[in-house]
C-alpha cells in the first residue's frame, strides 16, 4: 500500500471514530408510572356469561402485563394507591393519589396514568385539575367491561393512556380522561352511560381529541385555570381539613326539609342539582335562601347534564347570596366549592372561582 493509500485509510478511520463519538445517543423512552385505583379495568367476572364482578381484581402489574406493547411505548412503573371500585372513591383516597401524583411529577417521570372506575373519573380527575401542581401529561384511564369478559375494552384503552401520556403534546392541557379511542378534559368529562363502551363525553365544550392507533389528534385547548395555574393546594392536609359540601337533588314537589337538616347538621356548602337552569321549588329555594343567610354557601347548577347555569335569571342570586354554578355539573361544582371554602366564605369571592375554573 502506497503512503498516500495508508494515509487516506487512516485519515477515513479517525473520521469514522469521530462520527461514533459525536453521534447522539438513541432517543431514550418517555418514562411513564402507572398508579392504579382499582375500578372495572380490573375487575375480574365469576362467569364470562354474567354482568357481574368484582372491581380491582388484578394489580397493577396485572394490567401491565396484559399490554406487553405498552413496552414499545415508554419505561413503565407500576404501583397501586387503592383497589377500590370508584363507587367508593373518597376524601383520603384523593388526598393520597394527588400526594403521589405531584411527588412522581417532582421527579424524571414524564407522565403518570391513573387506572379508575368509570363512575366517579370524572369526579377524580377534576379534584386533580385542580390540585396538581405539574404541566406534565396526568391521564385517567378505565373500562367498561371487566377483564375477564369477551372483548375487554380495557387493554386498548390502557394502551392509549400510555400513548397519550408519553405525548408531548399533552402538556399542560391539564388532566385527560380517555376511553374508547376518545380524549376529553377533565372539566368536561361526564359519564353519560351506564354501560355503553362510548360512555363518556362532554356536552358542553366537546371532546379534548381522539386517539387513532396509538397517536393523539387534539381538537382544543383547555382555557380554563388548571394545575399549575390552579391557587387550590392540599399538601398536608387530612380528609377532616376538607368543608362538607352536599348536593340537593330538585324534583317536582320538593320540600324544605332535606336542605334543614343538612343546615342542621353543620355543611358548609349546599350545591343544588336544579332543575332547568338551576332552579326549584318555592319551598327549596326559601330553605336554601335561609341557609345562605346562615353562612353556607349555595350554589346553583342544573341536573339536566350540560348547558350553563348564570347568575340572576330566574333566581335574583344577589338577593339570595348564591353563586351560579356556570357550566360545572353537580358533581364537580361541589369539588370546585370545597376547595374554594378553604380559601374563602365569600360568595363574591366563590362566584370568582366559578368564573375561572
Amino acid at each position: 500500500m502506497s503512503l498516500t493509500s495508508r494515509r487516506r485509510s487512516t485519515f477515513a478511520l479517525v473520521a469514522l471514530a469521530a462520527s461514533l463519538v459525536a453521534a447522539p445517543p438513541a432517543h431514550a423512552k418517555p418514562k411513564i408510572a402507572i398508579l392504579a385505583t382499582g375500578g372495572t379495568i380490573a375487575g375480574a367476572q365469576a362467569s364470562t356469561a354474567e354482568a357481574g364482578y368484582k372491581s380491582g381484581s388484578f394489580s397493577v402489574d396485572d394490567l401491565i402485563k396484559a399490554v406487553p406493547q405498552l413496552k414499545d411505548l415508554a419505561d413503565i412503573s407500576g404501583e397501586q394507591v387503592a383497589n377500590i371500585g370508584s363507587q367508593t372513591m373518597n376524601h383520603e383516597v384523593w388526598l393520597k393519589l394527588a400526594k403521589r401524583v405531584n411527588e412522581v411529577l417532582k421527579g424524571k417521570t414524564d407522565g403518570v396514568v391513573i387506572t379508575h372506575g368509570t363512575d366517579t373519573m370524572e369526579e377524580t380527575a377534576y379534584f386533580l385539575s385542580l390540585v396538581v401542581k405539574s404541566d406534565k401529561p396526568v391521564v385517567l384511564v378505565g373500562s367498561m367491561r371487566p377483564a375477564t369478559a369477551i372483548g375487554a375494552d380495557g387493554p386498548a384503552n390502557l394502551y392509549d393512556a400510555v400513548a397519550l401520556a408519553a405525548n408531548p403534546d399533552a402538556r399542560g392541557r391539564g388532566p385527560l380522561v380517555v376511553l374508547n379511542d376518545e380524549v376529553h378534559y377533565a372539566r368536561e368529562a361526564q359519564k353519560t352511560n351506564s354501560t355503553a363502551l362510548d360512555t363518556f363525553k362532554s356536552p358542553n365544550r366537546g371532546r379534548a381529541g381522539v386517539m387513532n392507533t396509538g397517536k393523539t389528534y387534539f381538537f382544543s385547548q383547555n382555557t380554563t385555570r388548571h394545575t399549575t395555574k390552579s391557587e387550590f393546594s392540599v399538601d398536608g392536609k387530612e380528609p377532616k381539613d376538607l368543608p362538607r359540601v352536599a348536593i340537593v337533588y330538585s324534583y317536582a314537589n320538593l320540600g324544605r326539609e332535606e336542605i334543614d337538616a343538612l343546615v342542621g347538621q353543620g355543611v358548609k356548602g349546599i350545591v343544588l342539582a336544579g332543575v332547568g337552569d338551576g332552579n326549584s321549588t318555592d319551598a327549596a329555594i326559601a330553605a336554601l335562601a335561609d341557609a345562605a343567610k346562615k353562612g353556607v354557601a349555595v350554589v346553583r347548577s342544573t341536573r339536566t347534564g350540560s348547558g350553563l347555569v348564570v347568575r340572576n335569571v330566574e333566581v335574583d342570586d344577589d338577593k339570595l347570596g348564591f353563586i351560579a354554578g356556570m357550566e360545572l355539573s353537580p358533581q364537580k361544582a361541589r369539588i370546585l366549592l370545597m376547595l374554594g371554602l378553604m380559601k374563602t366564605q365569600d360568595p363574591k369571592a366563590l362566584q370568582k372561582l366559578f368564573l375561572e375554573y
